[in-house]
Protein backbone atom coordinates (compact mmCIF):
# COMPACT_ATOMS: atom_id res chain seq x y z
CA UNK A 1 0.00 0.00 0.00
CA UNK A 2 1.17 3.56 -0.54
CA UNK A 3 1.17 4.53 2.99
CA UNK A 4 3.25 1.73 4.11
CA UNK A 5 5.77 2.34 0.96
CA UNK A 6 6.02 5.73 2.24
CA UNK A 7 7.09 4.55 5.97
CA UNK A 8 9.49 1.78 4.54
CA UNK A 9 11.14 5.23 2.18
CA UNK A 10 11.20 6.98 5.26
CA UNK A 11 12.85 4.39 7.16
CA UNK A 12 15.53 3.71 4.45
CA UNK A 13 16.28 7.10 4.27
CA UNK A 14 16.77 7.71 8.06
CA UNK A 15 19.17 4.63 8.33
CA UNK A 16 21.21 6.09 4.96
CA UNK A 17 21.67 9.58 7.24
CA UNK A 18 22.57 7.93 10.30
CA UNK A 19 25.37 5.74 8.82
CA UNK A 20 26.73 8.91 7.17
CA UNK A 21 27.02 10.45 10.76
CA UNK A 22 28.11 7.79 12.10
CA UNK A 23 31.38 6.97 9.11
CA UNK A 24 32.03 4.72 6.88
CA UNK A 25 34.59 2.04 5.83
CA UNK A 26 37.66 3.72 4.39
CA UNK A 27 36.88 2.55 0.85
CA UNK A 28 33.55 4.83 0.55
CA UNK A 29 34.36 7.61 -1.24
CA UNK A 30 33.69 11.58 0.60
CA UNK A 31 30.19 13.20 0.09
CA UNK A 32 30.67 16.96 -0.75
CA UNK A 33 27.53 19.29 0.14
CA UNK A 34 26.60 20.84 -2.80
CA UNK A 35 27.21 24.48 -3.02
CA UNK A 36 25.40 26.95 -1.85
CA UNK A 37 23.65 29.67 -4.04
CA UNK A 38 24.64 33.38 -3.32
CA UNK A 39 22.74 36.64 -3.76
CA UNK A 40 23.76 39.55 -6.15
CA UNK A 41 26.15 41.86 -5.04
CA UNK A 42 25.69 45.02 -7.51
CA UNK A 43 23.41 46.24 -10.18
CA UNK A 44 25.10 48.83 -12.88
CA UNK A 45 23.71 50.99 -15.74
CA UNK A 46 25.33 51.49 -18.66
CA UNK A 47 24.21 54.96 -19.03
CA UNK A 48 22.81 57.02 -16.19
CA UNK A 49 22.01 60.16 -18.16
CA UNK A 50 18.77 61.06 -19.61
CA UNK A 51 17.73 64.70 -21.67
CA UNK A 52 15.25 66.44 -20.22
CA UNK A 53 11.88 66.51 -21.96
CA UNK A 54 12.66 63.05 -23.28
CA UNK A 55 9.47 61.58 -22.81
CA UNK A 56 9.26 57.40 -23.16
CA UNK A 57 13.08 57.46 -23.45
CA UNK A 58 15.32 55.02 -22.57
CA UNK A 59 18.38 55.32 -20.42
CA UNK A 60 20.90 52.37 -20.90
CA UNK A 61 20.80 48.84 -19.61
CA UNK A 62 20.85 47.25 -16.05
CA UNK A 63 23.81 44.14 -15.02
CA UNK A 64 24.44 42.51 -11.84
CA UNK A 65 27.09 41.28 -10.21
CA UNK A 66 27.05 37.92 -8.96
CA UNK A 67 29.26 35.18 -7.93
CA UNK A 68 27.16 32.24 -9.23
CA UNK A 69 28.31 31.52 -12.83
CA UNK A 70 24.86 30.87 -15.00
CA UNK A 71 22.37 32.58 -13.15
CA UNK A 72 20.09 34.41 -14.87
CA UNK A 73 18.73 37.98 -13.38
CA UNK A 74 15.45 39.81 -13.58
CA UNK A 75 15.04 43.67 -12.93
CA UNK A 76 12.05 45.49 -11.54
CA UNK A 77 11.55 48.44 -10.14
CA UNK A 78 8.60 50.08 -8.24
CA UNK A 79 9.27 53.66 -8.95
CA UNK A 80 6.15 54.15 -11.54
CA UNK A 81 8.12 57.35 -13.34
CA UNK A 82 10.21 53.94 -14.57
CA UNK A 83 9.71 50.99 -16.70
CA UNK A 84 11.66 47.81 -17.31
CA UNK A 85 11.85 45.66 -19.94
CA UNK A 86 13.87 42.74 -19.83
CA UNK A 87 17.37 44.30 -19.09
CA UNK A 88 16.14 47.87 -20.43
CA UNK A 89 15.43 51.18 -18.23
CA UNK A 90 13.54 53.47 -19.47
CA UNK A 91 11.38 56.64 -18.39
CA UNK A 92 7.93 55.38 -18.05
CA UNK A 93 4.95 56.90 -21.06
CA UNK A 94 3.84 59.91 -19.86
CA UNK A 95 7.00 60.77 -17.53
CA UNK A 96 9.81 63.64 -18.41
CA UNK A 97 11.97 65.43 -16.68
CA UNK A 98 13.11 69.22 -16.26
CA UNK A 99 16.08 69.93 -15.76
CA UNK A 100 15.39 73.75 -14.37
CA UNK A 101 13.28 71.78 -11.76
CA UNK A 102 16.36 68.55 -11.11
CA UNK A 103 19.24 68.15 -12.27
CA UNK A 104 19.28 64.38 -10.70
CA UNK A 105 16.71 61.72 -9.35
CA UNK A 106 17.11 58.34 -7.66
CA UNK A 107 15.41 55.17 -8.23
CA UNK A 108 15.75 52.08 -6.80
CA UNK A 109 15.92 48.98 -9.06
CA UNK A 110 15.76 45.32 -7.22
CA UNK A 111 17.35 42.49 -9.16
CA UNK A 112 16.48 38.77 -8.60
CA UNK A 113 18.77 35.99 -9.47
CA UNK A 114 17.67 32.42 -10.60
CA UNK A 115 17.24 30.44 -7.34
CA UNK A 116 15.38 33.89 -5.62
CA UNK A 117 18.05 35.57 -4.23
CA UNK A 118 17.65 39.56 -4.29
CA UNK A 119 19.67 42.88 -4.45
CA UNK A 120 18.45 46.25 -4.11
CA UNK A 121 20.15 49.84 -4.90
CA UNK A 122 19.34 53.23 -5.55
CA UNK A 123 20.54 54.58 -9.10
CA UNK A 124 21.39 57.85 -9.80
CA UNK A 125 20.02 59.38 -13.03
CA UNK A 126 21.88 62.80 -14.34
CA UNK A 127 19.15 65.18 -16.21
CA UNK A 128 21.10 66.69 -18.50
CA UNK A 129 20.34 70.46 -19.64
CA UNK A 130 18.53 70.72 -23.17
CA UNK A 131 18.22 74.14 -25.17
CA UNK A 132 14.45 74.08 -24.63
CA UNK A 133 13.35 76.50 -22.42
CA UNK A 134 13.43 80.31 -23.50
CA UNK A 135 15.30 81.77 -20.76
CA UNK A 136 18.98 83.74 -21.57
CA UNK A 137 20.91 85.75 -19.35
CA UNK A 138 22.52 89.06 -19.90
CA UNK A 139 25.44 89.97 -21.27
CA UNK A 140 25.11 93.67 -20.48
CA UNK A 141 23.72 93.61 -16.86
CA UNK A 142 24.91 90.50 -14.53
CA UNK A 143 22.46 88.53 -13.25
CA UNK A 144 19.62 89.71 -15.41
CA UNK A 145 17.97 87.97 -17.55
CA UNK A 146 17.65 90.01 -21.63
CA UNK A 147 14.39 88.30 -22.26
CA UNK A 148 11.42 91.04 -22.68
CA UNK A 149 8.10 90.37 -24.49
CA UNK A 150 5.50 91.67 -22.32
CA UNK A 151 3.53 94.49 -24.53
CA UNK A 152 3.47 91.16 -26.99
CA UNK A 153 1.58 89.30 -24.14
CA UNK A 154 -0.66 92.31 -23.41
CA UNK A 155 -1.76 92.39 -26.83
CA UNK A 156 -2.30 88.47 -26.67
CA UNK A 157 -4.54 89.36 -23.26
CA UNK A 158 -6.52 92.18 -24.83
CA UNK A 159 -7.51 89.88 -27.56
CA UNK A 160 -8.74 87.17 -25.32
CA UNK A 161 -10.51 89.88 -23.47
CA UNK A 162 -12.37 91.43 -25.88
CA UNK A 163 -13.41 87.58 -27.61
CA UNK A 164 -14.67 87.25 -23.97
CA UNK A 165 -16.42 90.08 -24.10
CA UNK A 166 -18.07 89.27 -27.49
CA UNK A 167 -19.01 85.72 -26.13
CA UNK A 168 -19.55 85.94 -22.35
CA UNK A 169 -20.24 89.46 -21.00
CA UNK A 170 -21.86 91.81 -24.30
CA UNK A 171 -25.52 90.06 -23.90
CA UNK A 172 -25.47 90.19 -20.23
CA UNK A 173 -24.51 93.85 -20.20
CA UNK A 174 -27.29 94.70 -22.35
CA UNK A 175 -29.71 92.58 -19.98
CA UNK A 176 -28.28 94.40 -16.56
CA UNK A 177 -28.54 97.84 -18.11
CA UNK A 178 -25.46 98.61 -18.77
CA UNK A 179 -25.10 99.02 -22.38
CA UNK A 180 -28.69 100.92 -24.46
CA UNK A 181 -27.51 101.24 -27.51
CA UNK A 182 -26.05 100.57 -30.75
CA UNK A 183 -23.24 103.36 -29.34
CA UNK A 184 -22.68 101.98 -26.17
CA UNK A 185 -21.91 98.55 -28.11
CA UNK A 186 -18.85 100.44 -30.26
CA UNK A 187 -17.95 102.25 -27.34
CA UNK A 188 -16.98 99.42 -25.42
CA UNK A 189 -15.50 97.63 -28.16
CA UNK A 190 -13.68 100.38 -29.09
CA UNK A 191 -12.20 99.56 -25.34
CA UNK A 192 -11.03 96.82 -26.44
CA UNK A 193 -9.53 97.38 -29.53
CA UNK A 194 -8.90 101.27 -29.38
CA UNK A 195 -7.63 100.90 -25.68
CA UNK A 196 -6.67 104.42 -24.72
CA UNK A 197 -3.91 105.67 -21.71
CA UNK A 198 -6.42 106.81 -19.64
CA UNK A 199 -8.36 103.58 -19.70
CA UNK A 200 -5.19 101.45 -19.34
CA UNK A 201 -4.88 102.08 -15.33
CA UNK A 202 -7.13 99.79 -13.32
CA UNK A 203 -7.79 97.94 -16.48
CA UNK A 204 -9.02 94.50 -14.77
CA UNK A 205 -8.30 91.25 -16.74
CA UNK A 206 -11.43 88.95 -16.46
CA UNK A 207 -10.95 86.37 -19.42
CA UNK A 208 -9.26 83.97 -17.27
CA UNK A 209 -8.71 83.83 -13.42
CA UNK A 210 -5.73 82.70 -11.00
CA UNK A 211 -3.34 84.59 -12.38
CA UNK A 212 -0.35 86.14 -11.10
CA UNK A 213 -1.61 89.83 -13.03
CA UNK A 214 -5.33 90.57 -12.28
CA UNK A 215 -4.56 94.40 -14.11
CA UNK A 216 -3.46 94.79 -17.81
CA UNK A 217 -0.77 97.09 -16.07
CA UNK A 218 0.85 94.47 -14.51
CA UNK A 219 1.52 93.08 -17.64
CA UNK A 220 2.59 96.03 -19.11
CA UNK A 221 2.50 100.00 -19.74
CA UNK A 222 -0.04 100.92 -22.04
CA UNK A 223 -0.72 99.15 -25.04
CA UNK A 224 -3.10 98.90 -27.73
CA UNK A 225 -4.54 96.47 -30.75
CA UNK A 226 -5.70 98.97 -33.54
CA UNK A 227 -1.99 100.61 -32.99
CA UNK A 228 0.18 97.53 -34.00
CA UNK A 229 -2.78 96.13 -36.80
CA UNK A 230 -1.15 95.31 -40.49
CA UNK A 231 -0.80 98.95 -41.82
CA UNK A 232 -0.87 100.90 -38.23
CA UNK A 233 2.68 100.13 -37.12
CA UNK A 234 4.16 100.60 -40.94
CA UNK A 235 7.83 100.50 -41.09
CA UNK A 236 9.28 97.56 -42.50
CA UNK A 237 5.99 95.73 -43.73
CA UNK A 238 5.77 94.31 -47.07
CA UNK A 239 2.52 95.77 -48.24
CA UNK A 240 0.95 99.39 -47.38
CA UNK A 241 -1.87 98.06 -45.68
CA UNK A 242 -3.44 101.35 -45.05
CA UNK A 243 -4.44 101.37 -49.01
CA UNK A 244 -8.14 100.28 -49.40
CA UNK A 245 -7.77 97.09 -51.30
CA UNK A 246 -4.27 95.91 -50.53
CA UNK A 247 -5.75 93.45 -48.21
CA UNK A 248 -8.09 91.05 -49.69
CA UNK A 249 -10.21 88.36 -49.24
CA UNK A 250 -13.15 90.54 -47.90
CA UNK A 251 -16.21 91.10 -50.53
CA UNK A 252 -15.27 95.14 -50.64
CA UNK A 253 -11.97 97.00 -50.67
CA UNK A 254 -11.20 98.20 -46.86
CA UNK A 255 -8.01 97.74 -44.77
CA UNK A 256 -7.29 95.44 -41.97
CA UNK A 257 -8.19 98.06 -39.60
CA UNK A 258 -11.61 98.97 -41.79
CA UNK A 259 -12.74 95.22 -41.22
CA UNK A 260 -12.77 95.30 -38.11
CA UNK A 261 -14.77 97.98 -37.72
CA UNK A 262 -16.93 96.28 -40.53
CA UNK A 263 -17.35 93.36 -37.94
CA UNK A 264 -18.00 95.81 -34.88
CA UNK A 265 -20.56 97.20 -36.61
CA UNK A 266 -22.37 94.01 -37.74
CA UNK A 267 -22.61 93.00 -34.16
CA UNK A 268 -23.91 96.31 -32.90
CA UNK A 269 -26.40 96.07 -35.50
CA UNK A 270 -27.71 92.29 -33.87
CA UNK A 271 -27.00 94.17 -30.31
CA UNK A 272 -29.45 97.46 -30.80
CA UNK A 273 -31.92 94.56 -32.43
CA UNK A 274 -31.73 92.84 -28.78
CA UNK A 275 -32.20 96.55 -27.52
CA UNK A 276 -34.92 96.84 -29.08
CA UNK A 277 -36.78 93.48 -28.34
CA UNK A 278 -36.65 92.90 -32.58
CA UNK A 279 -36.47 89.08 -32.36
CA UNK A 280 -33.34 87.88 -35.34
CA UNK A 281 -34.28 84.76 -37.39
CA UNK A 282 -32.21 82.34 -39.57
CA UNK A 283 -33.14 81.00 -43.12
CA UNK A 284 -35.82 78.31 -41.47
CA UNK A 285 -37.69 81.05 -38.77
CA UNK A 286 -35.67 79.85 -35.64
CA UNK A 287 -34.77 82.69 -33.21
CA UNK A 288 -31.32 83.51 -32.91
CA UNK A 289 -30.21 84.05 -29.59
CA UNK A 290 -26.82 85.11 -29.75
CA UNK A 291 -25.75 88.28 -30.06
CA UNK A 292 -22.52 87.27 -32.81
CA UNK A 293 -24.52 85.22 -34.61
CA UNK A 294 -25.11 86.34 -37.95
CA UNK A 295 -28.15 84.94 -40.40
CA UNK A 296 -25.69 84.71 -43.27
CA UNK A 297 -23.95 81.95 -40.89
CA UNK A 298 -20.91 84.12 -39.73
CA UNK A 299 -19.77 84.14 -36.19
CA UNK A 300 -18.24 87.36 -35.16
CA UNK A 301 -17.12 86.45 -31.85
CA UNK A 302 -14.62 83.96 -33.93
CA UNK A 303 -13.69 85.98 -37.12
CA UNK A 304 -12.97 88.86 -35.19
CA UNK A 305 -10.75 86.88 -32.42
CA UNK A 306 -9.12 84.52 -34.99
CA UNK A 307 -8.68 88.28 -37.99
CA UNK A 308 -6.55 89.61 -35.11
CA UNK A 309 -4.36 86.97 -34.79
CA UNK A 310 -3.51 86.78 -37.88
CA UNK A 311 -3.44 90.86 -38.72
CA UNK A 312 -2.18 91.67 -34.95
CA UNK A 313 0.29 89.07 -33.71
CA UNK A 314 0.88 86.97 -36.87
CA UNK A 315 1.79 90.19 -38.62
CA UNK A 316 3.66 91.98 -36.47
CA UNK A 317 5.89 88.89 -35.84
CA UNK A 318 6.54 88.02 -39.61
CA UNK A 319 6.19 91.06 -41.57
CA UNK A 320 8.10 92.69 -38.50
CA UNK A 321 10.51 91.71 -36.32
CA UNK A 322 11.73 88.53 -37.97
CA UNK A 323 11.73 90.53 -41.57
CA UNK A 324 15.39 91.13 -42.58
CA UNK A 325 14.76 93.28 -45.48
CA UNK A 326 15.03 96.66 -44.13
CA UNK A 327 18.14 98.48 -42.50
CA UNK A 328 17.66 98.85 -38.58
CA UNK A 329 14.16 96.88 -38.43
CA UNK A 330 13.96 93.11 -36.98
CA UNK A 331 16.71 90.96 -37.67
CA UNK A 332 18.80 93.84 -39.39
CA UNK A 333 19.00 95.49 -35.89
CA UNK A 334 21.95 96.40 -33.29
CA UNK A 335 23.45 93.35 -31.26
CA UNK A 336 26.48 95.59 -30.13
CA UNK A 337 25.38 97.52 -27.43
CA UNK A 338 22.48 97.55 -24.80
CA UNK A 339 19.24 99.61 -25.57
CA UNK A 340 19.58 102.83 -23.18
CA UNK A 341 18.58 101.21 -19.43
CA UNK A 342 17.58 97.76 -20.36
CA UNK A 343 19.66 94.22 -20.05
CA UNK A 344 19.28 93.38 -23.82
CA UNK A 345 20.45 94.79 -27.07
CA UNK A 346 17.54 95.83 -29.57
CA UNK A 347 18.30 92.53 -31.66
CA UNK A 348 17.50 90.63 -28.72
CA UNK A 349 14.66 92.52 -27.80
CA UNK A 350 12.77 92.19 -31.28
CA UNK A 351 13.67 88.32 -31.56
CA UNK A 352 11.29 88.12 -28.24
CA UNK A 353 8.65 90.79 -29.99
CA UNK A 354 8.69 87.83 -32.33
CA UNK A 355 8.94 85.35 -30.16
CA UNK A 356 5.66 86.94 -27.60
CA UNK A 357 3.16 86.60 -30.78
CA UNK A 358 3.83 82.96 -31.39
CA UNK A 359 2.51 83.02 -27.79
CA UNK A 360 4.41 80.19 -26.38
CA UNK A 361 5.13 79.79 -22.55
CA UNK A 362 8.89 79.89 -21.82
CA UNK A 363 8.72 75.71 -21.24
CA UNK A 364 6.90 75.28 -24.03
CA UNK A 365 8.76 71.45 -24.72
CA UNK A 366 7.85 70.94 -21.87
CA UNK A 367 4.05 69.95 -22.80
CA UNK A 368 2.69 67.71 -24.63
CA UNK A 369 0.33 68.09 -27.64
CA UNK A 370 -3.15 67.62 -25.41
CA UNK A 371 -1.68 69.65 -23.34
CA UNK A 372 -0.86 72.47 -25.07
CA UNK A 373 -3.68 72.50 -26.76
CA UNK A 374 -6.15 72.04 -23.61
CA UNK A 375 -7.63 68.90 -24.21
CA UNK A 376 -6.62 67.00 -20.96
CA UNK A 377 -9.69 65.02 -20.05
CA UNK A 378 -7.91 61.89 -18.24
CA UNK A 379 -4.95 61.10 -16.62
CA UNK A 380 -4.04 59.18 -20.04
CA UNK A 381 -4.51 62.64 -22.35
CA UNK A 382 -1.84 64.63 -20.02
CA UNK A 383 -1.36 65.91 -17.20
CA UNK A 384 -4.56 68.04 -15.51
CA UNK A 385 -2.45 70.98 -14.13
CA UNK A 386 -0.75 71.54 -17.47
CA UNK A 387 -4.35 72.02 -19.33
CA UNK A 388 -2.72 75.09 -21.73
CA UNK A 389 -1.12 76.81 -18.67
CA UNK A 390 1.47 75.37 -15.84
CA UNK A 391 2.67 77.14 -12.60
CA UNK A 392 5.82 75.94 -13.35
CA UNK A 393 7.72 78.44 -10.63
CA UNK A 394 5.11 76.92 -7.70
CA UNK A 395 3.95 80.36 -6.41
CA UNK A 396 0.60 79.36 -6.61
CA UNK A 397 -0.52 81.70 -9.66
CA UNK A 398 -0.17 81.29 -13.29
CA UNK A 399 2.31 84.46 -14.73
CA UNK A 400 1.00 85.25 -17.96
CA UNK A 401 4.06 86.38 -19.33
CA UNK A 402 6.07 82.94 -18.57
CA UNK A 403 3.29 80.14 -18.02
CA UNK A 404 0.39 80.98 -20.50
CA UNK A 405 0.31 79.38 -23.53
CA UNK A 406 -1.39 81.63 -26.28
CA UNK A 407 -2.60 82.19 -29.84
CA UNK A 408 -1.16 80.29 -32.60
CA UNK A 409 1.36 78.05 -30.46
CA UNK A 410 -1.95 76.03 -29.12
CA UNK A 411 -3.23 75.44 -32.67
CA UNK A 412 0.75 74.00 -33.79
CA UNK A 413 -0.13 71.85 -31.04
CA UNK A 414 -4.00 71.01 -32.03
CA UNK A 415 -2.96 70.25 -35.83
CA UNK A 416 0.31 67.70 -34.16
CA UNK A 417 -2.43 65.63 -32.15
CA UNK A 418 -4.77 65.52 -35.27
CA UNK A 419 -2.04 63.23 -37.31
CA UNK A 420 -0.93 61.12 -34.18
CA UNK A 421 -1.16 57.53 -35.67
CA UNK A 422 -1.12 58.96 -39.51
CA UNK A 423 1.63 57.61 -41.92
CA UNK A 424 3.50 60.89 -41.78
CA UNK A 425 2.43 63.01 -38.68
CA UNK A 426 3.41 66.45 -38.07
CA UNK A 427 5.27 68.16 -35.29
CA UNK A 428 5.17 72.20 -35.76
CA UNK A 429 5.28 72.82 -31.97
CA UNK A 430 9.18 71.17 -32.13
CA UNK A 431 9.94 72.29 -35.66
CA UNK A 432 8.84 75.90 -34.55
CA UNK A 433 10.01 76.07 -30.99
CA UNK A 434 13.48 74.88 -31.63
CA UNK A 435 13.96 77.19 -34.50
CA UNK A 436 12.96 79.98 -31.65
CA UNK A 437 15.36 78.66 -29.12
CA UNK A 438 17.79 77.86 -31.55
CA UNK A 439 17.44 81.89 -32.91
CA UNK A 440 17.70 83.36 -29.80
CA UNK A 441 20.42 81.56 -28.38
CA UNK A 442 22.73 82.55 -31.76
CA UNK A 443 21.91 86.07 -31.15
CA UNK A 444 22.70 85.82 -27.34
CA UNK A 445 26.10 83.65 -27.94
CA UNK A 446 27.10 87.52 -29.91
CA UNK A 447 25.15 90.15 -27.84
CA UNK A 448 27.99 92.69 -27.28
CA UNK A 449 29.28 92.11 -31.13
CA UNK A 450 27.59 92.60 -34.00
CA UNK A 451 26.79 89.28 -36.05
CA UNK A 452 28.64 87.72 -39.61
CA UNK A 453 27.92 87.30 -42.83
CA UNK A 454 27.75 83.93 -41.91
CA UNK A 455 25.45 84.42 -38.17
CA UNK A 456 23.07 86.30 -40.00
CA UNK A 457 22.67 83.99 -42.88
CA UNK A 458 22.07 81.02 -39.99
CA UNK A 459 19.60 83.39 -38.36
CA UNK A 460 17.80 83.85 -41.57
CA UNK A 461 17.68 79.99 -41.78
CA UNK A 462 15.70 79.95 -38.15
CA UNK A 463 13.29 82.50 -39.31
CA UNK A 464 12.39 80.51 -42.29
CA UNK A 465 12.26 77.49 -40.51
CA UNK A 466 9.85 79.52 -38.06
CA UNK A 467 7.94 81.38 -40.74
CA UNK A 468 7.04 77.19 -42.35
CA UNK A 469 5.97 75.77 -39.39
CA UNK A 470 3.63 79.06 -38.14
CA UNK A 471 2.44 79.38 -41.61
CA UNK A 472 1.52 75.71 -41.62
CA UNK A 473 0.32 75.49 -38.32
CA UNK A 474 -2.52 78.52 -39.29
CA UNK A 475 -2.84 76.86 -43.04
CA UNK A 476 -3.48 73.48 -41.58
CA UNK A 477 -6.46 74.47 -39.13
CA UNK A 478 -8.12 76.58 -42.01
CA UNK A 479 -7.80 72.77 -44.06
CA UNK A 480 -9.56 71.18 -40.36
CA UNK A 481 -11.95 73.76 -40.71
CA UNK A 482 -13.01 73.18 -44.07
CA UNK A 483 -13.55 70.41 -43.11
CA UNK A 484 -15.40 70.93 -40.47
CA UNK A 485 -17.84 73.25 -42.58
CA UNK A 486 -18.15 70.88 -45.39
CA UNK A 487 -19.63 67.73 -42.61
CA UNK A 488 -22.04 70.68 -41.37
CA UNK A 489 -23.43 71.68 -45.04
CA UNK A 490 -23.60 68.18 -45.54
CA UNK A 491 -26.61 68.22 -43.48
CA UNK A 492 -28.17 71.37 -44.83
CA UNK A 493 -31.95 70.84 -45.71
CA UNK A 494 -31.69 67.73 -42.45
CA UNK A 495 -33.02 67.78 -38.57
CA UNK A 496 -29.29 67.57 -38.41
CA UNK A 497 -27.75 70.99 -39.74
CA UNK A 498 -26.62 73.58 -36.94
CA UNK A 499 -26.64 76.89 -38.44
CA UNK A 500 -24.35 77.08 -34.95
CA UNK A 501 -22.14 74.67 -35.91
CA UNK A 502 -21.54 76.03 -39.28
CA UNK A 503 -21.13 79.28 -38.53
CA UNK A 504 -18.28 79.09 -36.21
CA UNK A 505 -16.35 76.48 -38.09
CA UNK A 506 -16.81 78.55 -41.08
CA UNK A 507 -15.73 81.58 -39.55
CA UNK A 508 -12.71 80.10 -37.77
CA UNK A 509 -12.33 78.87 -41.75
CA UNK A 510 -12.36 82.22 -43.29
CA UNK A 511 -10.96 84.15 -39.99
CA UNK A 512 -7.26 82.19 -39.98
CA UNK A 513 -7.46 82.13 -43.70
CA UNK A 514 -7.45 86.16 -43.65
CA UNK A 515 -4.60 85.96 -41.80
CA UNK A 516 -2.01 84.21 -43.92
CA UNK A 517 -1.56 87.01 -46.04
CA UNK A 518 0.34 88.85 -43.69
CA UNK A 519 4.03 86.83 -43.84
CA UNK A 520 5.63 88.27 -46.68
CA UNK A 521 7.42 84.60 -46.36
CA UNK A 522 4.29 82.79 -47.08
CA UNK A 523 4.73 80.17 -50.09
CA UNK A 524 0.75 80.55 -50.70
CA UNK A 525 1.47 83.24 -54.05
CA UNK A 526 -0.88 86.09 -53.86
CA UNK A 527 -2.55 84.22 -56.86
CA UNK A 528 -3.54 81.53 -55.43
CA UNK A 529 -4.50 83.62 -52.23
CA UNK A 530 -7.13 85.71 -53.40
CA UNK A 531 -8.78 82.03 -55.55
CA UNK A 532 -8.57 80.52 -52.13
CA UNK A 533 -10.79 83.21 -50.50
CA UNK A 534 -12.93 83.48 -53.96
CA UNK A 535 -14.35 79.83 -53.38
CA UNK A 536 -14.49 80.36 -49.32
CA UNK A 537 -16.37 83.56 -50.04
CA UNK A 538 -16.90 85.78 -47.12
CA UNK A 539 -19.63 83.47 -45.94
CA UNK A 540 -21.07 79.85 -46.28
CA UNK A 541 -23.33 79.00 -48.98
CA UNK A 542 -26.90 77.81 -47.19
CA UNK A 543 -28.84 77.00 -50.05
CA UNK A 544 -29.83 73.79 -50.66
CA UNK A 545 -29.89 73.88 -54.28
CA UNK A 546 -26.56 75.48 -54.90
CA UNK A 547 -24.81 74.13 -51.42
CA UNK A 548 -23.14 71.10 -53.26
CA UNK A 549 -20.91 73.14 -55.57
CA UNK A 550 -20.27 75.00 -52.86
CA UNK A 551 -18.63 72.49 -51.22
CA UNK A 552 -16.72 71.46 -54.40
CA UNK A 553 -15.25 74.90 -54.26
CA UNK A 554 -14.19 73.99 -50.66
CA UNK A 555 -12.54 71.24 -51.74
CA UNK A 556 -10.65 73.09 -54.39
CA UNK A 557 -9.43 75.93 -51.30
CA UNK A 558 -8.17 72.83 -49.74
CA UNK A 559 -6.38 71.07 -52.25
CA UNK A 560 -4.33 74.62 -53.23
CA UNK A 561 -3.44 74.64 -49.89
CA UNK A 562 -2.11 71.67 -49.35
CA UNK A 563 -0.44 71.77 -52.94
CA UNK A 564 0.94 74.84 -51.56
CA UNK A 565 2.38 73.67 -48.51
CA UNK A 566 3.00 70.34 -50.04
CA UNK A 567 0.96 68.55 -47.45
CA UNK A 568 0.44 65.04 -46.93
CA UNK A 569 -3.25 63.80 -48.44
CA UNK A 570 -3.99 61.56 -45.44
CA UNK A 571 -3.22 64.69 -42.95
CA UNK A 572 -5.54 67.05 -44.94
CA UNK A 573 -8.36 64.81 -45.13
CA UNK A 574 -8.29 63.60 -41.91
CA UNK A 575 -7.46 67.21 -39.51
Amino acid sequence: MTFKKTLISSAIIASTALLSACGSSSSDPETTPPPSNSAPTDITLSSNTVAENAMAATIGTLSATDSDAGDTFTFTTADERFVISGDELALAESVVFDFEVDQSVDVTVQVEDSAGNTFSKALTIEITDELDFYGFASKFVDGESSVSYSGQIARHALIAELNHFIGEQLQSEIDAGNIASRQDVLDRLDRLFRTTEEQWDNFPITFTTGTKQTFFTDIASYKSLVGKIAGNDATGQHKDWTVAGTMTGWDSDTTPEGLVDILFGQLADNAEQYILGNQRLDADGAIITKLYLNADGTDLKQLIQKFLLGAVAYSQAMDDYFGDETEGKGLTTDNVSAVDGKSYSNLEHQFDEGYGYFGAARNYLSYNDNELAGKVESEEDGRADWNGKHDTDGDGVIDLLSEYNWGNSTNAAKRDRGTVGNTNPTNYTQDIMEALLAGRSLINENAGMALSAEQMEELVGYRDAVSKGWERAIATTVVHYINDTIADLENLGTDDFNLEDTAKHFSEMKGFALGLQFNPYSEISDADFDEIHRLMDVSPDLDTTTVATYIEDLKTARTMIATSLSLDEENVLNW
